[in-house]
Protein backbone atom coordinates (compact mmCIF):
# COMPACT_ATOMS: atom_id res chain seq x y z
CA UNK A 1 0.00 0.00 0.00
CA UNK A 2 1.40 3.45 -0.88
CA UNK A 3 2.23 5.73 2.01
CA UNK A 4 0.35 8.92 2.81
CA UNK A 5 3.01 11.15 1.24
CA UNK A 6 2.68 9.36 -2.10
CA UNK A 7 -1.11 9.47 -1.97
CA UNK A 8 -1.12 13.17 -1.11
CA UNK A 9 1.33 13.97 -3.90
CA UNK A 10 -0.89 12.15 -6.39
CA UNK A 11 -4.06 13.77 -5.06
CA UNK A 12 -2.58 17.26 -5.28
CA UNK A 13 -1.66 16.68 -8.90
CA UNK A 14 -5.32 16.10 -9.84
CA UNK A 15 -7.45 18.70 -11.59
CA UNK A 16 -9.48 20.94 -9.29
CA UNK A 17 -12.78 19.14 -9.95
CA UNK A 18 -11.20 15.77 -9.28
CA UNK A 19 -9.60 17.01 -6.04
CA UNK A 20 -12.95 18.37 -4.91
CA UNK A 21 -14.67 15.04 -5.69
CA UNK A 22 -11.96 13.16 -3.81
CA UNK A 23 -12.25 15.48 -0.81
CA UNK A 24 -16.02 15.02 -0.78
CA UNK A 25 -15.68 11.24 -0.81
CA UNK A 26 -13.05 11.27 1.92
CA UNK A 27 -15.18 13.49 4.14
CA UNK A 28 -18.25 11.33 3.53
CA UNK A 29 -16.27 8.27 4.57
CA UNK A 30 -15.79 9.82 8.00
CA UNK A 31 -19.56 9.79 8.48
CA UNK A 32 -19.43 6.02 8.23
CA UNK A 33 -17.44 5.72 11.46
CA UNK A 34 -19.26 4.24 14.42
CA UNK A 35 -19.44 6.32 17.58
CA UNK A 36 -16.74 4.31 19.35
CA UNK A 37 -14.27 4.78 16.48
CA UNK A 38 -15.05 8.49 16.21
CA UNK A 39 -14.51 8.91 19.96
CA UNK A 40 -11.19 7.07 19.74
CA UNK A 41 -10.00 9.26 16.86
CA UNK A 42 -11.01 12.48 18.64
CA UNK A 43 -9.23 11.31 21.82
CA UNK A 44 -6.05 10.65 19.80
CA UNK A 45 -6.29 14.10 18.21
CA UNK A 46 -6.81 15.75 21.60
CA UNK A 47 -3.76 13.94 22.99
CA UNK A 48 -1.67 15.00 19.98
CA UNK A 49 -2.73 18.63 20.38
CA UNK A 50 -2.00 18.59 24.11
CA UNK A 51 1.45 17.11 23.47
CA UNK A 52 2.16 19.81 20.84
CA UNK A 53 1.09 22.49 23.32
CA UNK A 54 3.18 21.09 26.16
CA UNK A 55 6.22 20.82 23.89
CA UNK A 56 5.83 24.43 22.76
CA UNK A 57 5.01 23.68 19.13
CA UNK A 58 1.68 25.52 19.38
CA UNK A 59 0.37 28.27 21.58
CA UNK A 60 -2.88 28.86 23.36
CA UNK A 61 -5.64 31.34 22.60
CA UNK A 62 -7.90 32.74 25.31
CA UNK A 63 -11.48 31.52 24.96
CA UNK A 64 -12.82 35.09 24.99
CA UNK A 65 -10.48 36.06 22.13
CA UNK A 66 -11.58 33.05 20.14
CA UNK A 67 -15.24 33.86 20.77
CA UNK A 68 -14.73 37.44 19.57
CA UNK A 69 -12.97 36.26 16.42
CA UNK A 70 -15.74 33.74 15.68
CA UNK A 71 -18.34 36.43 16.21
CA UNK A 72 -16.59 38.72 13.70
CA UNK A 73 -16.29 35.93 11.15
CA UNK A 74 -19.97 34.97 11.31
CA UNK A 75 -21.49 38.43 11.08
Amino acid sequence: MPDLTEILKGALSLKLDDRAALAEKLLASLDELNEEEADRLWAEEAQRRLKDYREGRVGAVAAQDLAKKAERLFR
